[in-house]
C-alpha cells in the first residue's frame, strides 16, 4: 500500500513537471467568436479577405451559400423561426479560422458585415503552404517591386516584346515575374498565357511530349495590355526543377493576331531564383 501510494505521488509530481515544460514550450491563443444574429425573411452577408475555403454549420437551422461567382461573400439565413443558439465556422484560403455564435432575431442589427483582419493580433492562420493564398499574394508583390530585372530570357513579334523580368522563390512556390511590351498602336489581347515542360530537341515523327504547370496564383492578372502600354504579371507556381534535355517554356498567344511570343527557361535560371524574405 505504502509502495502504490510513492509511485502516485512519484507520477503526479513527474505529470506537473512535464506540464510545466509543455506549457513553456507553447503558446496558446483563443480565438473569440463574433457574434451574429440571422433571421427567417432577410439574408446576412458576410464579406471576407480572401476566398472561403469551408463552412461548417453548428445545426441545420442555418442556412450557408457562397454567392454565385464570388468566393468570399457567404450569404447566411435562418432555416427556421426562433432556432436555439448555434455556431458557424468558416476557413479562408490565408489559413485563418473565423468563428460565429449564431443567435435569431426577427429584426438583425447588421445584414452585411465586413470582417477585416487586425494586423495588430495574432493570426490564426496555418503555416507557409500552397493554399495559404495571403502569404502568396504578398510574397507576390514583394517580386512585383523588385528593382532587379532579368533581361536575358525574352522574345519579341512585330513591336510586342515578352520578357521573363524576375525568378524569385520563397519556401515550395517560385514566383515568374514577365513583362509585356506593346509598343504598337494596336491593343494586345491575351488569348492564353501557358507554362509548359518539353523536350529541348524535337524528333521528327515522334510525338511531342509536354506537361503543362497550372499556376497556384496570379498577381496582376490581365486580358490584355493596351496601345503603347506594358503589363507587369507574377505567377506562382510550386516549386520544380527539370532535367537537362528538357525546358520550361513560358506561351503567351495573341486573340484574333499573330504576335505569338515564347519563352525558354532553362534549369540553370530557375535554380538561380532569388529567394524572398
Amino acid at each position: 500500500m505504502k509502495k502504490n501510494r510513492i509511485g502516485r505521488i512519484l507520477a503526479l509530481l513527474l505529470l506537473v513537471i512535464s506540464g510545466k515544460a509543455f506549457s513553456q514550450n507553447v503558446e496558446l491563443f483563443v480565438i473569440e467568436p463574433f457574434p451574429l444574429e440571422i433571421t427567417y425573411h432577410k439574408t446576412v452577408n458576410l464579406i471576407f479577405p480572401f476566398a472561403i475555403k469551408s463552412v461548417d454549420r453548428g445545426s441545420r437551422d442555418i442556412l450557408a451559400q457562397k454567392a454565385k461567382g464570388i468566393e468570399n461573400i457567404l450569404q447566411i439565413k435562418a432555416a427556421r423561426k426562433g432556432f436555439i443558439q448555434t455556431n458557424l465556422t468558416v476557413v479562408t484560403s490565408d489559413g485563418k479560422l473565423y468563428s460565429f455564435v449564431v443567435t435569431y432575431a426577427d429584426e438583425p442589427l447588421q445584414l452585411n458585415i465586413e470582417l477585416i483582419p487586425d494586423k495588430n493580433k495574432s493570426s490564426s492562420s496555418a503555416l507557409f503552404q500552397h493554399s495559404n493564398q495571403a502569404v502568396i499574394q504578398h510574397s507576390s508583390e514583394l517580386a512585383l517591386s523588385d528593382k532587379n530585372n532579368l533581361h536575358r530570357i525574352k522574345d519579341r513579334c512585330d513591336k510586342a516584346r515578352f520578357a521573363l523580368s524576375g525568378l524569385y522563390i520563397r519556401e515550395d512556390v517560385i514566383f515568374y515575374r514577365l513583362q509585356l511590351e506593346n509598343h504598337s498602336n494596336i491593343t494586345y489581347d491575351i488569348e492564353n498565357l501557358r507554362f509548359f515542360i518539353r523536350d529541348k530537341k524535337r524528333v521528327k515523327r515522334a510525338a511531342v511530349q509536354e506537361r503543362e504547370i497550372m499556376p497556384v496564383y496570379v498577381h496582376q492578372d490581365t486580358a490584355a495590355v493596351g496601345a503603347k502600354s506594358f503589363h507587369v504579371f507574377v505567377f506562382a507556381i510550386d516549386k520544380f526543377t527539370i532535367p537537362n534535355q528538357k525546358q520550361l517554356t513560358i506561351q503567351l498567344m495573341e486573340k484574333n493576331g499573330g504576335r505569338h511570343m515564347e519563352l525558354q527557361v532553362q534549369n540553370r535560371a530557375i535554380v538561380r531564383a532569388k529567394p524572398l524574405s
